[in-house]
């Protein structure tokens, strides 16, 4: 996927949200969570990759990327909801598990 396709895509995504009735702040925020998850998901996977061996995750399994993507629906939005508030809780989402982002 080229950066102009993640481009459109991530307005179009900003242009449903504000449809929907969010405001500017609050549909960034959200996108920024949704990045961040995706992000974690795809260093850990390269970190794999690379070195041949499962890597620690960045996001406690039952709160990452891909436990996010197995839902739909209202489920999906129950869980992203339930990840938020979970993730919350923590020292910080870097130090969510008592280790850095290294």
């Amino acid at each position: 996927m080229s950066s102009a396709n993640i481009v459109q895509k991530l307005w179009n995504y900003c242009n449903v949200l504000r449809d929907d009735g969010m405001s500017y702040g609050d549909y960034v925020e959200q996108l920024t969570y949704l990045l961040f998850l995706k992000m974690a998901d795809e260093r850990t996977k390269l970190y794999s990759n690379l070195k041949g061996e499962q890597a620690s995750e960045i996001v406690p399994e039952h709160y990452n990327w891909s436990s996010l993507i197995k839902n739909d629906g209202d489920e999906l939005f129950d869980h992203y909801r339930h990840i938020l508030e979970n993730l919350e809780k923590g020292k910080g989402l870097l130090d969510f598990q008592g280790k850095g982002y290294n």
